[in-house]
Formats: C-alpha cells, structure tokens, sequence
C-alpha cells in the first residue's frame, strides 16, 4: 500500500480511483489507513467476500492473503489483474501507469 501512497498523485493526474481492499476489520483497518495518512480509497474485508469473488488466494503458510491488483476502466470492465505469490510480487506503479495511459 504504501507503493501507491509514494505516487498517488501521478494516479491522481490520471483521473485514477485506488481501491484497497484488506482482510482486517473495520476498527483494524481505520487505524492503519489513519495513521498512514493514506488519501486513497481503503475497504475492510473481513468476511472475505470481496476475496471469494475475485479469486484471490489465501495461503496460510505465508500468514493469509496472497497480493492481487486489478485495473478496472470506468465502464467496470476488468483490464488487468495480477495474483502475486507473495508481498515481493507486485507490479511497480510505473507498470500500473502505462497500463492506465495505454487505455
């Protein structure tokens, strides 16, 4: 998360919507988004219902959700979506830039 919030201005000019969806619950979660100072859109997922419909996996040797980015354009059409193996595994923001310039 905190690879978006270094460049959240460049998504910004892009007229682009981050979304993070976490596991934790809603208490847990306010307290990160809150002491982070994030500025972009964070939801709690507690019940992992937004994980089920996505297909997101959840591996507990590696201590639960496994990272997923998905670029969605305006119209809700998924463009991209990436499941990563583990935190290392995300794409870098430059790559999420073109994707969203390339649209």
């Amino acid at each position: 998360m905190m690879q978006l919030h270094k460049d959240y201005n460049m998504f910004e000019e892009r007229d682009t919507a981050i979304v993070v969806i976490g596991p934790e619950g809603n208490e847990k979660f306010a307290e990160y988004w809150k002491e982070n100072e994030l500025e972009f859109y964070g939801l709690p997922d507690p019940n992992h219902s937004v994980l089920k419909l996505y297909g997101q996996e959840v591996n507990l040797f590696k201590m639960g959700r496994m990272p997923a980015q998905m670029l969605v354009d305006k119209n809700g059409k998924l463009r991209f979506i990436h499941y990563g193996h583990s935190m290392k595994d995300i794409p870098e923001n430059s790559e999420m830039l073109e994707l969203i310039d390339s649209l």
